[in-house]
């Protein structure tokens, strides 16, 4: 592996950071049931990490819905309490715990809208985000021209940094294909922790992959290493 040292990190957040991407299959699939449809995992692969706009038109192609995409979204809207017991993935608390106390500048990266976000954030882990001083949010930023696969989300996200670090010396941390590749178009480092049932084929872009965050030793980029 030809891992170089960074200076910043990038972190996407459902299904990385957060444990979301279960729900949004239920509730996805709550809404194409109407039709007698199914939301296979195939079909969500090809929209993992895009934006919502972008989603709703993948699931309502794929699955030949008679609904606009503005239609999908605010069936989507009315479910979204489901996200609001969603729980942090492991290791996520202990890596940017860790990262924040060496004061080694982290970003948020998410595809999510602001809405959204809150939608999974603020009744259990605003004490844990607020340790991210930069944020960007894909779906409502209009700074993000196009969202994953394209590189424009880290890109927007990396220039938030107040010293401006140069795409080379930022590491990202993904769980998406779609997020991979908009990573790798950015000129960065990207750290893959995938869902187990995508295949490895489609994991071969990323710089390093994990199972697990808790399988993530800083020092291999030049990080302060844990100590516990």
């Amino acid at each position: 592996m030809d891992l170089k040292p960074v200076t910043h990190v990038l972190f996407d957040m459902d299904g990385l950071l957060l444990n979301t991407e279960d729900l949004y299959t239920e509730l996805f699939q709550r809404i194409v049931s109407k039709y007698g449809k199914e939301y296979t995992f195939d079909v969500k692969l090809k929209l993992m990490g895009t934006q919502a706009l972008e989603s709703a038109s993948i699931v309502i192609r794929e699955l030949d819905l008679p609904m606009t995409p503005e239609e999908f979204l605010e069936e989507c809207k009315k479910g979204e309490s489901l996200f609001a017991d969603c729980q942090l993935m492991p290791g996520a608390r202990r890596l940017i715990e860790h990262l924040h106390q060496h004061k080694i500048p982290i970003a948020l990266a998410t595809s999510s809208g602001e809405e959204s976000y809150h939608c999974k954030v603020d009744k259990h882990y605003t004490e844990f985000f607020s340790l991210f001083p930069y944020k960007t949010f894909g779906s409502s930023d209009p700074s993000v021209k196009n969202g994953k696969p394209h590189p424009d989300i880290f890109l927007v996200t990396a220039m938030k940094f107040l010293d401006k670090p140069v795409p080379e010396k930022c590491l990202v941390f993904e769980d998406a294909v779609n997020g991979v590749k908009a990573a790798v178009a950015a000129g960065m480092q990207v750290v893959m922790v995938p869902d187990p049932r995508i295949d490895k084929i489609l994991t071969t872009e990323a710089t390093l992959v994990l199972s697990s965050l808790e399988e993530f030793k800083p020092e291999l980029f030049g990080l302060p290493p844990f100590t516990d």
